[in-house]
């Protein structure tokens, strides 16, 4: 029975050294792999090894390391490649990280990053095509997307300046674009609303739809030549309280500009938006106050602004936001300190005695001196004290310079601190008084050395003005009470200033100087005062300390706060009732067309009127630079809703919005 059990341990003892061996070989191997530069295979034979060792810490710590190591510098490098634009060599990078450690987030990240760049690429692609086609809203509407995910991105940034230029039409009308830019010359005095709407309809191709509420029948007077379809009825719709709607490519719904009819048919865009550098707080309150929206929701985690409003006060939203999420200035302070100390000690002189002594050496029995002691007094019995006599030749000089050189970065109007010393720890007792007091010690600790506190504001003009306090403290003396606590005498010089210098000015602060004199003699009365050998009857002392604090600062700009263009910084933003925006009045071209049927032809100066009284329709005359387009694909005219036989009375003053929300 003993020989298999024998067996089988010696099996055992066999496979776990052969296990062993072969770990220490593949460490061996990963070492030599790794000092080659051939990560990959050096990695995987530490997990060889650890795989044969599961508990060998040597082998984990050395793969754990090796990997990080090799991560670290494969991820800097795809990250220097994805900056230059080299996508390929970055995607490679990448995913030789992600080989070596499947949960890296920057590599995933990275890739991500990739992906979308690849994205954005395309976009700007469409967009400038867009562009070179002149279909501005389209190309708009891709830079949006563009600059959505990456507000940095300068060539988006560009390329929508360029569209900003051009003056596109809004977003929401993008479909009515065509049929808003043809030009129109048309002239009805005291018209009924509806046959001036049929007109347009006819010339542009577009379609009316009217709200019940709209009198129909209502008259008005409309003089434009050299105009728009959009301007015509941007002004119509302003002159007679009216508001509209874009259903489709080709159809407008029109309703009265009353509190009622906006919060029915006016449509709501909701739109977060993701702050790089302002504060989502006082962001929510420029647009609370200058758009007066109420559907604004703030994540501070996240830093990002919701905002529920109009498509017109979105895009108002959406300026006022690049004006203010801009990068906060930046300065690095450079600053010198030296602490500059001179010390001269003189010491010459011959030291001599004060005072002589003399004493009794021999007494009687040794019992104490008796007066019969002192009849015997001789040279032999009689002592003396006080003859030293030293000579001082002593001359020390010494010159320290302690420099501290820190550069720090700071933000605008941000503070900054510089503390360079040490911390003297102050204790203090106390005793509790009553039956079973006890007495408890604290600690607090004091700063003692160089402390500088420093404050920039920026200016547009490159100049930065610097709130300055400077402290230098030293220990003077150590002071020890009655109850055995131990007190600091601190010596401190302080200079507070307001300094304004240019990008790159030098600025020293001298003057904290410590000088300190002290002089003392030792001289035998009356031989001192002898003109010629009075030094060999005294000493005389010299010690002269004198220190100076020296600082010198000079700003060096980061990042300014750059001034936005003038498209930027003003634009139009409708009226005090609405967001919607002027349109523009000038027209393509202009080709006399036809006046529609029913409506007298009126001369361009409108002539005195007769002393009779005028017909509803005095004149109607119509112009565009192209032949007027064939009506709707079902066959019919667009037809606008006649108001019922009973109107309801108009809606009080009250009722109108007075923004448009």
């Amino acid at each position: 029975m003993a020989s298999p059990l024998k067996n089988i341990a010696r099996c055992a003892a066999l496979a776990i050294l052969l296990s062993g061996c072969a770990a220490q070989l593949a460490y061996r191997d990963g070492n030599d792999l790794i000092a080659k530069n051939q990560i990959e295979a050096g990695l995987a034979k530490y997990q060889e090894a650890v795989k044969a060792e599961p508990g060998n810490a040597q082998y984990r710590s050395a793969y754990l390391t090796a990997r990080d190591r090799a991560v670290q510098r494969i991820l800097d490098t795809a990250e220097r490649d994805q900056a230059d634009g080299r996508a390929a060599q970055a995607e490679q990078g990448f995913r030789r990280v992600l080989g070596m450690d499947a949960q890296n987030e920057r590599a995933v990240t990275g890739l991500r990053a990739l992906e979308r760049d690849s994205r954005q690429a395309r976009l700007l692609e469409a967009a400038a095509q867009h562009l070179n086609r002149s279909e501005l809203e389209l190309a708009k509407q891709k830079l949006n997307a563009v600059l959505t995910e990456s507000p940095g991105n300068e060539k988006a940034r560009a390329m929508l300046r360029e569209v900003a230029e051009k003056t596109a039409p809004p977003p929401a009308e993008s479909g009515l674009a065509k049929s808003y830019k043809q030009p129109i010359s048309i002239e009805f005095r005291d018209a009924p609303l509806k046959q001036v709407f049929e007109v347009i309809s006819r010339r542009s191709g577009l379609n009316f739809v009217f709200d019940k509420d709209v009198k129909t029948d209502q008259r008005t007077t409309v003089l434009l030549k050299n105009s728009t379809v959009e301007s015509a009825i941007y002004f119509l719709l302003l002159t007679n309280q009216l508001e509209q709607q874009v259903m489709d490519a080709n159809t407008i719904l029109i309703y009265p500009n009353v509190a009622a009819k906006l919060k029915e048919y006016q449509e709501m865009t909701v739109k977060t938006f993701f702050l790089a550098n302002a504060e989502a707080k006082l962001v929510a309150n420029t647009l609370k106050t200058i758009l007066k929206s109420r559907d604004v929701v703030v994540d501070e985690k996240l830093n990002l602004i919701i905002v529920r409003d109009t498509p017109e006060a979105i895009r108002l939203a959406e300026r006022l936001i690049n004006l203010q999420d801009a990068p906060e200035a930046e300065v690095m302070l450079e600053v010198e300190i030296l602490e500059v100390k001179r010390s001269t000690l003189m010491d010459l002189g011959v030291v001599w005695p004060t005072k002589l002594g003399f004493s009794v050496l021999s007494t009687s029995g040794g019992t104490g001196i008796t007066i019969r002691d002192l009849n015997n007094l001789n040279q032999r019995t009689i002592g003396v004290t006080g003859t030293d006599l030293s000579i001082n030749a002593n001359r020390n000089a010494a010159d320290s310079n302690l420099l501290a050189n820190p550069r720090i970065r700071v933000r605008n109007k941000e503070k900054a601190k510089i503390v360079i010393g040490d911390k003297l720890p102050v204790i203090t007792s106390t005793v509790s008084s009553g039956v079973g007091g006890f007495a408890s010690d604290s600690v607090t600790y004091v700063d003692v050395g160089l402390t500088l506190n420093a404050e920039p504001t920026i200016y547009l003009n490159n100049e930065v003005a610097i709130r300055m306090q400077l402290e230098v403290s030293n220990l003077v003396n150590t002071i020890t009470t009655k109850n055995g606590t131990t007190a600091y005498q601190l010596g401190t010089r302080q200079a507070s200033t307001m300094l304004q210098l240019k990008d790159g000015e030098n600025q020293v602060l001298a003057g904290l100087i410590n000088n300190e004199e002290r002089n003392s003699s030792n001289k035998v009365p009356g031989f001192s005062e002898l003109p010629i050998v009075s030094r060999l009857f005294g000493s005389q002392r010299d010690d002269n300390q004198k220190t100076e604090i020296v600082l010198s600062i000079t700003p060096h700009l980061i990042r300014n706060v750059q001034r936005p263009e003038a498209s930027a910084s003003e634009f139009s933003a409708g009226t005090e009732a609405s967001f919607r925006r002027r349109p523009d009045t000038t027209p393509r071209a202009a080709v006399t067309m036809p006046a529609p049927p029913g409506a007298v032809a009126a001369p361009a100066v409108p002539a005195v009127p007769p002393p009779q009284a005028p017909s509803p329709v005095q004149a109607a005359t119509i112009s565009a630079t192209q032949p007027a387009p064939l009506p709707p694909t079902q066959g019919a005219q667009p037809q606008a809703v006649q108001p019922p036989a009973a109107e309801p009375s108009p809606a009080p003053a009250t009722e109108a919005a007075p923004v448009q929300r």
